[in-house]
């Protein structure tokens, strides 16, 4: 089977990304993690196959998770945790919207606070 006709596959589990709404990629991308010219070349992975962000998420359509380690939000510093979470779960219900999008190019995806700095970085 050709390349493009795999679909997104996860670069941890190696299960197929089948929708936007569990794509580390694309969420990292709409909070501003993810450069729209590196959309192509950075590797796909579930949400839930990244912890370190997962974590963050605080949304009812999502099981809430805990990353082991040094990098658990319960070792965090609470004012960042706050924001994290509000940022990622923002990210997260923008996936939703997203999945919706018909003919909307790729570059309006991102939150607007996100697309406001990619337009003032050129």
């Amino acid at each position: 089977m050709a390349k493009c006709d795999e679909g997104y596959l996860c670069a941890v589990c190696g299960e197929d990304v089948a929708e936007v709404t569990d794509s580390d990629l694309y969420l990292r991308y709409v909070i501003g993690l993810v450069d729209p010219e590196m959309l192509h070349s950075t590797p796909e992975r579930h949400i839930r196959c990244n912890p370190g962000l997962a974590q963050f998420i605080v949304d009812e359509r999502f099981a809430p998770m805990v990353a082991p380690g040094d990098f658990s939000k319960a070792t965090l510093d609470a004012d960042y945790v706050s924001k994290r979470e509000a940022l990622v779960t923002r990210g997260y219900r923008r996936l939703f919207e997203v999945k919706q999008m018909q003919d909307t190019s790729i570059l309006d995806f991102p939150l607007p606070e996100v697309i406001d700095e990619l337009k003032n970085r050129t």
